[in-house]
């Protein structure tokens, strides 16, 4: 809650004028306690777990063939109860895991010095700080994953996620309930070793969904914004990890492709890349992948 009983109160604590978006945030949060504040992260996940796979689910349900030469598993074709389905476990898991730890989790938001005060933080500031969120989200992620994908963490816990081999943006928070737990810790770290405004941090969890969402679309779009971030996996670096499912030992990268790089398990999707650039080159690319291990599979088309 900010401790201001007025606007004019508020400027001149700050020493001047109130941005016009110090002043929208003043007039909204002004009596509101931190704690509710903090909450509607509870609102903005449920809001994105809805909508934001929804386009793409929708055009694959209503017009298959005109996205058909996009989706990077084509002959996969999941039926209406099953994307119902998935939604269902999904908001299961939400209402069941998510929504609680977000309610009993504010104490340590509080401690870490995530704040709602004035002032509003810059734009700069904010994206230092996001940026800051997305590298060590990202480095945490690609460690814990790769753990998951043992014998014991694949079979008790991450095969959960593996379900959808052709994956689908509804499937980006199917999983586990001990993984989504689990997974939560890299994404707190980066929050906790920057902290800043609660703006901020709302806006950590929104992209942060939003990209996992895209990563499992099963789409590669040529139009895609993503693909102009340097060193960002996507959909079809993420597809390929799915597709080899339990005993993928390559593309564990949540966000940036580097720790894959850096520690080399890329090597299976770059097989899997130069077997498709050699079979374009020799004029028989007829819609084959390689699998990493050697082997080829046709493309499912």
């Amino acid at each position: 809650m900010l401790p201001y009983a007025t606007a004019a109160v508020a400027e001149a604590a700050l020493g001047r004028a109130m941005t016009p978006a110090e002043a929208l945030w003043f007039r909204y949060t002004a009596g509101v306690p931190d704690y509710h504040l903090y909450c509607l992260n509870i609102l903005f996940l449920f809001v994105v777990f809805t909508l934001a796979p929804l386009p793409v689910a929708l055009l694959e349900l209503r017009a298959p063939a005109a996205v058909s030469p996009y989706k990077l598993q084509p002959r996969v074709r999941l039926s209406r109860a099953e994307f119902v389905r998935c939604y269902k476990n999904v908001l299961r898991i939400f209402f069941l895991v998510i929504g609680p730890l977000q309610l009993v989790s504010y104490p340590a938001v509080k401690m870490v010095g995530i704040h709602t005060q004035l002032p509003l933080p810059s734009l700069g500031e904010m994206a230092a700080q996001l940026l800051v969120y997305f590298l060590v989200e990202d480095y945490l992620n690609y460690w814990i994953h790769r753990l998951l994908h043992g014998e014991w963490g694949y079979q008790k816990i991450h095969r959960v996620h593996h379900e959808f081999t052709a994956p689908i943006g509804f499937a980006a928070p199917y999983a586990h309930w001990a993984e989504v737990l689990i997974l939560g810790i890299p994404s707190f770290v980066g929050p906790a070793i920057a902290p800043g405004h609660m703006i901020t941090f709302w806006l950590w969890i929104i992209l942060r969904q939003v990209e996992a969402i895209e990563t499992h679309s099963g789409f590669d779009f040529p139009f895609t914004p993503t693909k102009y971030i340097p060193f960002y996996g996507g959909a079809e670096y993420h597809d390929y990890h799915h597709y080899v499912g339990g005993q993928s030992q390559s593309n564990f990268a949540s966000v940036f492709t580097y720790c894959d790089y850096l520690y080399g398990t890329d090597r299976g999707y770059r097989f899997h890349k130069a077997y498709l650039a050699k079979l374009k080159d020799l004029g028989q690319n007829d819609g084959e992948k390689g699998d990493g291990n050697g082997q080829s599979y046709a493309k499912l088309d």
